[in-house]
């Protein structure tokens, strides 16, 4: 049975500057020797657990932060009538091996998620290890034999799951270490892009002649190709042993975020909120990039990039299924009225592409 499910994703952009760099100019990359613009995985995924579909459809998103005096405020908020504040300020520092002093901010040593859930799970123990006087090294000890049940906590906490944690401190580093089941590269467009640039004044309503500001904003517009890769197995035993079909339904909500999520940067300035032209998915033994379908750019014909990106990732994925022999099933949803390539199933929705997903790509 395929461990890994690949998600191949097609998204033309109108005019935007969706991911910025230090200097305000657009993220991008050089491949196949030349000019790309870059949306980053990291931006992605941030749009991903930010989004109101992320909400409805698998839950809250981890609070991600290096502040632990910011981070115990919200854990009492969200746990102060189960636990008491001194219960849960040695569980914070037994995980983070950072004493709390509430006169002044106390910082992690990185940016770290945390799930409440599995903060729940902790000061269950804890409380249970004070009453029968154990202490933090054999409650380590023991806790390191219920992984599985510290794993099922993250239920609630999902991007951790899929993403990954690593933490270099306290009990966190030996027990909460999470190998991430999800792989996602930095979205590129398939075609050589020059960059415009927008000059923008800011009209001050009370003053007469002038402007208040003057400014300029990198943008462009482009096809994008975005690559995904999800460990199913991987999955399974991050969210404690849940069985497939579990994975396959957190699978089936990636794929919609992979085709209907956008970074929000500059958006109320270009509202390039625009959804995917084709979700391609495929089963398989091992992850599989189709980038190198565009390391020779797209050229544009008269109906622009889009449909000559779809004609040469199709021509790409035979290419690459027939010379390595991936029998694994696949199927996509499409705008665009091209061909589909050999041995690929046509869902008529972006919905029956999610219900084949589920199905473990049957039917």
């Amino acid at each position: 049975m395929n461990n890994f499910i690949n998600f191949h994703v097609l998204i033309s952009h109108s005019p935007a500057c969706l991911n910025r760099d230090d200097m305000n100019m657009q993220k991008d990359a050089v491949f196949g020797g030349k000019r790309r613009v870059r949306i980053s995985s990291q931006s992605l995924k941030r749009a991903f657990r930010k989004s109101d579909y992320y909400a409805a459809n698998i839950g809250d998103a981890s609070i991600r932060t290096i502040n632990l005096s910011a981070l115990r405020e919200q854990l009492q908020q969200a746990l102060g009538n189960k636990y008491s504040v001194e219960l849960m300020d040695r569980t914070l520092t037994l995980l983070t091996g950072k004493t709390l002093d509430s006169s002044e901010k106390t910082t992690g040593d990185a940016v770290t998620p945390w799930v409440v859930g599995e903060f729940d799970w902790f000061c269950d123990k804890v409380s249970k290890a004070d009453a029968e006087g154990i202490d933090e090294k054999k409650l380590t000890k023991e806790l390191k034999n219920d992984l599985a049940a510290m794993r099922e906590s993250l239920q609630q906490g999902v991007d951790v799951a899929l993403s990954g944690r690593m933490a270099t401190s306290g009990m966190l580093s030996e027990l909460g270490k999470v190998d991430g089941a999800m792989s996602i590269a930095h979205a590129i467009t398939t075609h050589t892009v020059d960059s415009d640039i927008d000059w923008f004044t800011a009209v001050d309503d009370l003053q007469e002649l002038g402007s208040a500001h003057l400014g300029t904003q990198e943008f462009s517009a482009g096809v994008f190709y975005r690559y995904a890769s999800l460990n199913l197995a991987q999955l399974q035993e991050n969210l404690g042993g849940v069985d497939r079909s579990k994975a396959l339904e957190v699978a089936a909500h990636l794929a919609h975020l992979l085709a209907t999520e956008t970074p929000n940067a500059k958006q109320r300035t270009f509202a390039a909120f625009n959804p995917a032209d084709l979700v391609m998915v495929n089963f398989s033994d091992v992850p599989v990039s189709l980038a190198n379908a565009f390391e020779a750019p797209v050229k544009a014909k008269q109906e622009g990039y889009l449909k000559p990106s779809v004609e040469a990732f199709t021509a790409y994925w035979d290419r690459v299924a027939k010379g390595y022999g991936l029998s694994g099933a696949a199927a996509q949803f499409s705008l665009v009225d091209v061909s589909t390539p050999d041995e690929v199933k046509t869902k008529a929705s972006l919905n029956e592409l999610k219900s084949w997903i589920k199905n473990n790509g049957e039917g």
